[in-house]
């Protein structure tokens, strides 16, 4: 049993999201006061590390136009859970969502930004399992 639950997850994670750990795609419009803007792929893997589930990704859109795409959880129970949605402030909506396999060993791309905010968070609430 962890010594922690999803409420001090969420808690780490909003203090651990910073520029250094945005998607280089999205930091032109990284804001403080928007900081789970461009988190959403290595917040996915790191709460797929504690609760395992599917990764779930979803095409981003605003006025008619893709812009990205968006990443999420869904838990053994079937409850989807994101950390990040509060991120999309300008009406985008997420359509095509579809379940993904992790691959395994470290991510091809974003590798340094997620063990960075692993690091963050396991420094707020102790250790954390291994990646998956």
């Amino acid at each position: 049993m962890t010594p922690w639950n999803l409420r001090d997850l969420d808690r780490a994670l909003r203090t651990s999201w910073a520029a250094d750990t945005c998607s280089p795609d999205d930091l032109p419009d990284w804001r403080p006061a928007n900081p789970a803007w461009g988190h959403c792929d290595i917040t996915a893997l790191l709460v797929h590390d504690l609760f395992g589930g599917e990764l779930v990704v979803g095409e981003v859109h605003l006025d008619g136009d893709q812009h990205g795409y968006h990443w999420w959880n869904r838990l053994a129970n079937g409850i989807e859970l994101d950390l990040t949605r509060e991120q999309f402030q300008r009406g985008q909506t997420i359509t095509t969502l579809r379940v993904v396999e992790r691959p395994p060993g470290p991510a091809l791309r974003r590798w340094a930004e997620y063990l960075l905010l692993r690091e963050r968070v396991a420094a707020q609430l102790g250790p954390l399992p291994e990646p998956i």
